[in-house]
């Protein structure tokens, strides 16, 4: 019973909870100067939360999520 309950919780997919949309505004330029723009896409992590769901965040709230914890471990040992 438990194994088939874990391989059902692997085989779901991640969320993508991120509300940024791709930047448009990128351009390429070949060596003979010619341009045309290209679009950057988002660098998008697989991230497991705290009760085990995977969600799908850019790479930049990801940084930001790891900082605001990191802050407050900090000044919760502080504190003691």
């Amino acid at each position: 019973m438990a194994s088939e309950e874990i391989t059902k919780r692997r085989n779901i997919m991640a969320i993508n909870i991120s509300n940024r949309k791709p930047n448009n505004s990128a351009r390429d330029r070949s060596h003979a100067l010619n341009t045309h723009n290209r679009r950057q896409k988002l660098n998008l992590q697989v991230v497991r939360l705290e009760d085990g769901r995977r969600v799908r965040i850019t790479t930049k709230e990801k940084r930001t999520l790891l900082k605001d914890v990191k802050n407050v471990e900090e000044k919760v040992a502080v504190e003691e």
